[in-house]
């Protein structure tokens, strides 16, 4: 670490299926509630998936758009560039951001991807243009995936670097790791970073239906559908929404008075090499992956006390992760705490990993580890492991870690301090 900076996180914004702003969310997944429900955007009923986890049309958990972006804007945007816009406005007004000067804009960086990027737009555009001949002149705009950091920079002025780091369901830790790097090593000082997802549309679900990654054995019993480690566990529940976190060099954090979450203190990325959809068996890319975030924060394995765990309940995902774990951590393995947000959030694609951030930090901050829901029967590889099942444990957390992985053999992870001083 010496001659880097050390780099915090100073504000958080959230749109997920359990509520639209950090508090609700963390309330609600405490709550171990979800929203998996039959899908009524579009017809289903000849569609073999039926379900997902969809954000709230109405009530207290659902996005007012309007609040986050003019209704003239909403035009010209695809969701998941709405949801980053609705997501960075919280992450900055809790950060406090916005008392940045010109010369601190110059330094702030704009690193936020999607998995998918506008495929609504390209659904709704390819079926208009069948009765017309007309396309908005905003179509290409409001697809290109780095737009969604582009329309949050252009936004708030920001002027330091601004990109979107694109690695399937990887995307959103692999954003905030390139903003971490790049504050850690004197690139920038202020980052808004994470991934968002909008991509629930019939070619969606028919695509990862066709590739037989989305269960299928739940469509009348949508809440048991997510089943991380579970026997009966099928495949994962496809979701939306977006994650941003807001962060920036210590000394800067405590010159503004700003109030610290956690430090990350450590990175990993890797690649299986394998195969374009399934993990390597051994887990041995993803446990790189992981101990070279070990090894970064200066720590040993047994220092973690949590992990927020890919955990998308497909049943090569799940085997291949837990192997990783094991090779990892060995018989420390047994002191861990291990949980599955997805249980209760779905598979948000690119914005996983960023959502995930945010709830190990409330972890840290709270002493609370949330529940893996639905694990009724673990499946043998996880034996004797504390998962977290059905209800969240009180844990006094100094470390956690969060991992991603996804299609192309992708691999993430992450390490997260609790703030000290």
């Amino acid at each position: 670490m010496s001659g880097s900076s050390r780099v915090v996180i100073t504000g958080m914004g959230v749109v997920t299926p359990i509520g639209c702003d950090v508090s609700m969310m963390w309330d609600n997944l405490l709550s171990c509630k979800t929203n998996i429900r039959t899908i009524d955007r579009f017809d289903v009923s000849n569609e073999k998936v039926k379900i997902a986890s969809m954000l709230s049309d109405s009530g207290d958990m659902s996005l007012d758009v309007d609040k986050y972006v003019p209704p003239i804007e909403q035009k010209r945007l695809d969701l998941f560039s709405i949801y980053t816009l609705a997501a960075s406005e919280q992450a900055y007004s809790d950060a406090k951001f916005n008392l940045l000067n010109e010369d601190h804009r110059l330094r702030t960086a704009t690193i936020i991807g999607s998995g998918i990027g506008g495929l609504n737009n390209i659904c709704k555009t390819s079926l208009s243009i069948q009765s017309s001949m007309n396309v908005s002149p905003f179509f290409i705009p409001s697809i290109l995936i780095n737009m969604a950091a582009g329309n949050v920079a252009i936004k708030y002025g920001f002027k330091g670097e601004s990109n979107s780091v694109v690695s399937a369901c990887a995307t959103g830790l692999h954003n905030i790791g390139s903003a971490y790097r790049m504050i850690r090593n004197g690139d920038a000082d202020f980052a808004l970073a994470g991934g968002s997802e909008g991509a629930i549309s019939e070619v969606c679900l028919k695509g990862f239906t066709s590739c037989r990654a989305l269960t299928s054995n739940f469509n009348d019993e949508p809440q048991k559908a997510s089943r991380p480690w579970d026997k009966n566990r099928s495949g994962f529940v496809l979701g939306e929404g977006s994650g941003i976190v807001a962060i920036e060099r210590l000394d800067t954090a405590l010159e503004r008075g700003a109030n610290i979450y956690a430090e990350i203190v450590g990175y990993g990325a890797s690649c299986d090499g394998y195969h374009i959809t399934s993990p390597i068996p051994d887990g041995s890319m993803a446990a790189k992956a992981m101990m070279d975030a070990i090894r970064m924060a200066g720590i040993e394995p047994g220092d973690i006390d949590y992990i927020n765990a890919h955990g998308t309940s497909t049943p090569q995902g799940d085997i291949a992760e837990i192997t990783a774990t094991k090779r990892v951590f060995g018989s420390k393995i047994q002191d861990l705490a291990i949980s599955s947000t997805k249980s209760s959030l779905g598979h948000m694609l690119g914005a996983s990993g960023s959502v995930e951030t945010i709830i190990c930090a409330l972890a840290l901050v709270n002493g609370i580890i949330p529940a893996t829901l639905n694990l009724d029967e673990p499946a043998d590889e996880v034996d004797g492991l504390n998962l977290v099942p059905h209800k969240p444990q009180k844990k006094e957390i100094r470390y956690a870690m969060n991992n991603s992985f996804g299609f192309g053999g992708t691999n993430a992870s992450m390490i997260f301090k609790k703030y000290e001083g």
